[in-house]
């Protein structure tokens, strides 16, 4: 790898290097489009002529929209939807030139609607998430994307399936309600009025995890306590899981209780696998894919990525290090801008990242930090910078 650097005495500059910026967002902090401006500032400061390129991304979560419709053009659409709480609001939908559709979860179902209490997570459905896929197959996709991240819910997916017209029965035949409140009453699982063009679809969801729906790895266990579930009725919410699932596998034929990423959004992805014949696929590589990512590393010296805070959990899915394996294969270096991370980071260097760089001071409140995330992502990326032309 080679670059030719600019001579304080030259009049013009020579050939800079080519770096890549490609961070998912900061949690509760900024957007990737936000960090991705603070990292070309610090950049910029270091060599004033660098050739930089931005590519959006997202693991299915929080901003997988507007990463694809950046990185594939577009429009975002504003559609009619219902909280996790059947409150009215208007929802994003993402319609990509190629006739498909990407619907993120958390528009109508995110976690950010709920107080996070044991009766929030335990009302919470995906009824919403149901009219964002009804109002796509309106408009006549032939591929509908569904990012599973940020989810509020742990009903199984069941409220997108009442949404496309299954019907959940109790012993009496009247409708149980919705949220997994509601999954123990479930007796019978009335199809009939099933949205049929949901069959003629191609429908992927995206994900980062690989959980099954119930037990010790599932949907409850895994991530209902930071969604408001209280530690102490887990079994029993779990149980209520394991009652759905059976009921549906009665209606449907099909077992995909433990099918990879069944426990995504708290059980979003087994009601798309069960209801829809949904595939599952990694988030930011179906990104990638679509951006036609690797096409755009050609010619690049230096990638930058990062997300809100890093761990070794990092290693396994999710964003920075779906784009660090892809800028491997071509011999590219990727270095991370973080908010903050774990002392041990050793499986994500051992993953592709080599160098990572966080952007939080130790010792501030989170309010603090966020208050600074501009300066700090600019300062952190300026290291990075530095640290890469000493090297190479």
């Amino acid at each position: 790898m080679s670059f030719m650097m600019k001579s304080p005495a030259e009049s013009s500059p020579r050939t800079e290097p080519s770096i890549l910026l490609a961070a998912d967002s900061f949690k509760g902090s900024a957007s990737s489009e936000a960090i991705e401006k603070y990292l070309e500032a610090g950049v910029l400061r270091v060599l004033p002529h660098a050739r930089i390129k931005k590519v959006l991304i997202a693991d299915g979560g929080e901003g997988t929209v507007d990463a694809f419709v950046s990185g594939c053009g577009g429009e975002i659409k504003s559609v009619q939807a219902e909280d996790p709480f059947g409150h009215p609001i208007v929802a994003r939908l993402g319609m990509l030139p190629n006739g498909y559709a990407v619907v993120e979860m958390a528009e109508a179902a995110g976690i950010r609607f709920s107080s996070c209490t044991d009766e929030d997570a335990r009302r919470a459905s995906t009824y919403g998430v149901g009219q964002l896929l009804r109002e796509a197959l309106d408009l006549g996709v032939h591929r509908i994307y569904v990012g599973l991240g940020g989810s509020a819910t742990s009903d199984g997916g069941c409220g997108m399936a009442e949404a496309l017209g299954a019907l959940f029965l109790d012993a009496s035949g009247k409708p149980v309600i919705r949220g997994l409140e509601g999954l123990p009453y479930i007796a019978h699982v009335d199809m009939s009025h099933f949205d049929r063009r949901v069959y003629d679809t191609e429908i992927i969801a995206l994900s980062d995890v690989n959980n099954p729906l119930s037990g010790k790895h599932g949907a409850i266990y895994t991530f209902g306590p930071q969604k408001g579930l209280l530690f102490s009725h887990l079994r029993e919410y779990d149980d209520w899981m394991r009652h759905y699932a059976h009921a549906v596998l009665a209606a449907t034929k099909d077992n995909h209780a433990l099918s990879a990423g069944a426990g995504a959004a708290g059980g979003l992805g087994f009601g798309l696998l069960s209801f829809c014949g949904a595939s599952a696929m990694s988030g930011i590589q179906a990104l990638l894919d679509a951006v036609h990512f690797d096409e755009q590393l050609r010619g690049v010296n230096l990638v930058i990525t990062g997300e809100g805070r890093m761990d070794n959990q990092t290693a396994y899915g999710k964003a920075p290090v779906g784009v660090a394996r892809r800028a491997a294969l071509q011999g590219i270096p990727t270095y991370a801008v973080v908010g903050s991370h774990t002392e041990d980071i050793s499986k994500v260097h051992e993953v592709g990242i080599q160098q990572v760089f966080a952007s939080a001071p130790a010792g501030l409140s989170l309010e603090e930090c966020m208050k600074r995330t501009p300066e700090d992502v600019a300062t952190a990326a300026e290291r990075a910078v530095r640290f890469f032309i000493r090297r190479f």
